[in-house]
């Protein structure tokens, strides 16, 4: 037990609550609660201390405890504001990183300590106590806030990667690199690869480390195994300076029943649905949000809001919303409760994502949502006043899994399933889409993505390229979870760091290659990204080749020049002679080749361009005699654009 500290006697006439804060919270209306909750070092005009705000209607009493009072309440006890079911008090003489916890004696008389909701800090886990936190980080990144409107447009190239802070990069002495160390590390390598994004998978404190941070119990807290939460800022302030936008991975749909957390919170259901046919995640077994009362969604919206403000986010990626759209999800018959229509939609959830995308957009323009939504519930990334759910984008997790599906067959019998490629382009465009190889498809036993592909170890490689480059050649958006790009054989494991030493393998040097090539011909080239999103950009060839497994399809750019042919071979077998109609004439210079000797190919290829012959093909009225090397895709590019 910590020893006590010399504090005045708590006062309950300082308060950061004006009466429009406590209507706003109570209607579900305030969107900066991290400004009036929580803990606050401040100075009332004789002399400082700190200010402690936290909601719990159904308390009969709330204690403030902590080290300065040997984690004894009854010398600290908060008073009820009226009728809010907000409880406050001004202990003097404490400042920041003092560690405390809330008391509270619920309506069933029985004692519960909890973590602050809207604590800025939090004690390393297995700890669970708050920290008073008051920030001194000075900003640098002014100039990319800026311009990050033109980094985070749709008609920009975004190519993401998705890092887990814990397992990127470890110390050769065992443990975690911090925020700061990894700071420098990550941004060489995202520049050296050329991606533009870095997607954190949850920085949110939780308290179970192989949750990779899903599992969250600290809304406003970045987790303490990394360092402060001036060290997070200064890896996103690096980052931003480095020219590399950060996007935060943020879990609004459920969240842990540790003791300490959410759950229970004032000895009622709080936070969270009282009926488990509404409450309680099957899945995951965590609760869910009651996206109905006022105050939890002042409480969500305030999270999200949070890290777009206070750690200058570019974005938010928001998961698991498809459990959220639905009161079925993952439930059996009987184990669910129907919407007031009678129907299967969740009204609340849905009217909260709203809310939150209307306010993310209004007060931080240049930023972008992004939804991991696995349905086909319509109009994702619409805006809300044209009836969408206000997402920027959605992940296509159909195009993901049939393509997987796909590259795991035998080349023989490709055939048969050609349509796994062709069918992602009859929706392509209902939705502004990110293609995503995220986390999740290397995990739970479906091994690496190296590993996913079909044939002999030659063949997993090549199936890698043609794999990533038909991914980066297709419109949409690109994300690529930490390791893909190495080629790493082991499934991700998030007790130790990426396969680094595979390297020094000139097969899997290769992949790193052709992955950073991808990325400099999709940042450089308007045809690949600027109609990423628009239908004009996107033309078939020929999808329909499945007896020889190739793919051809044309990339446009808005003005119509430069038009980028992309030719997909799914067989081992080289193709020699064959012919790909054209739009234009004249020379069609050789991009990028999977198959090149520079990415562990057999080098079989065009000899650097080809010239369209004045013959018609596929409709048009000009083509091109190719050679396809084995499971590979090639890149043309037209240098001519007459008619």
């Amino acid at each position: 037990m910590t020893g006590t500290k010399r504090t005045g006697r708590i006062r309950h006439d300082v308060t950061l609550l004006a009466s429009e804060d406590l209507h706003w919270f109570n209607e579900g209306r305030h969107y900066r609660l991290w400004q009036k909750l929580g803990s606050h070092v401040m100075d009332p005009g004789d002399g400082p201390g700190v200010l402690f705000a936290v909601w719990a209607p159904s308390a009969g009493s709330v204690q403030v405890i902590g080290g300065f009072n040997g984690w004894k309440g009854t010398a600290h006890p908060l008073e009820a504001r009226g009728d809010s079911g907000i409880w406050e008090g001004f202990v003097p003489g404490l400042g920041s990183e003092e560690k405390y916890k809330f008391r509270i004696r619920g309506g069933d008389g029985t004692w519960r300590e909890k973590a602050d909701p809207m604590a800025r800090a939090a004690e390393l886990p297995p700890a669970t106590a708050s920290v008073v936190w008051k920030d001194h980080y000075e900003w640098g990144d002014g100039e990319w806030l800026a311009s990050r409107s033109g980094h985070n447009a749709l008609d920009r190239p975004i190519a993401i990667y998705e890092v887990h802070l814990g397992s990127w990069m470890r110390p050769p002495g065992g443990g975690f690199n911090s925020y700061r160390d990894t700071a420098h590390r990550l941004a060489d390598h995202v520049e050296q690869t050329g991606f533009t994004h870095v997607e954190l998978m949850p920085v949110t404190e939780h308290p179970f480390f192989g949750s990779w941070g899903y599992q969250t119990t600290g809304y406003f807290a970045p987790t303490a195994r990394y360092g402060s939460p001036a060290d997070l800022k200064y890896l996103v302030d690096y980052l931003h300076g480095r020219g590399i936008g950060v996007i935060f991975d943020w879990v609004p749909s459920h969240f842990p029943g540790d003791d300490h957390g959410l759950a229970m919170f004032d000895g009622t259901h709080l936070y969270e649905h009282e009926d488990p046919r509404l409450g309680f995640h099957p899945d995951w077994s965590s609760w869910i949000f009651n996206y109905g009362r006022h105050e939890v969604r002042s409480f969500l919206v305030s999270s999200g809001l949070f890290w777009l403000e206070e750690y200058h986010a570019d974005g938010l990626r928001v998961d698991a919303v498809a459990s959220m759209l639905y009161r079925d999800y993952s439930r059996k018959e009987g184990e669910w409760l129907p919407n007031v229509f009678g129907g299967r939609e969740n009204l609340e959830a849905i009217e909260f994502l709203k809310e939150l995308n209307r306010e993310a957009y209004r007060s931080y323009p240049g930023t972008q949502t992004y939804a991991e939504e696995s349905t086909a519930w319509p109009g994702v990334s619409h805006p809300v006043d044209v009836g969408g759910l206000g997402f920027g984008l959605k992940w296509d997790m159909g195009w993901m899994n049939d393509t997987l599906r796909y590259m795991a067959l035998d080349p023989i019998h490709r055939q048969w399933h050609h349509h796994h490629l062709t069918f992602r382009q009859v929706y392509a465009f209902s939705e502004n889409f990110v293609l995503p190889f995220s986390h999740d498809e290397v995990v739970h036993g479906k091994g690496s993505m190296w590993d996913r592909m079909a044939g002999d170890e030659w063949q997993k490689f090549a199936n890698l390229r043609v794999l990533y480059g038909c991914m980066y050649g297709q419109p949409g958006k690109k994300l690529m979870f930490m390791g893909a790009e190495l080629a790493q054989r082991a499934e991700w494991d998030h007790e130790w760091e990426l396969e680094w030493g595979r390297l020094s393998d000139p097969m899997h040097a290769g992949v790193l290659r052709w992955v950073t090539d991808l990325n400099r011909l999709y940042r450089e080239e308007p045809a690949m990204h600027e109609l990423d999103c628009d239908s004009a950009g996107f033309e078939w060839v020929a999808p329909d080749d499945h007896l020889q497994n190739v793919l051809s399809f044309l990339r446009r750019r808005r003005d119509g020049s430069g038009p980028i042919l992309i030719v997909c071979n799914f067989s081992p077998t080289p193709r020699p002679g064959y012919r790909v109609g054209v739009p234009v004439g004249g020379r069609w210079r050789e991009r990028l080749n999977s198959d090149a000797v520079t990415y562990g190919g057999s080098g079989v290829g065009n000899l650097g361009e080809v010239v369209a012959d004045d013959r018609p093909f596929h409709g048009r009225n000009w083509s091109l005699d190719l050679t396809l090397p084995p499971l590979s895709v090639v890149f043309f590019q037209a240098e001519e654009t007459s008619p």
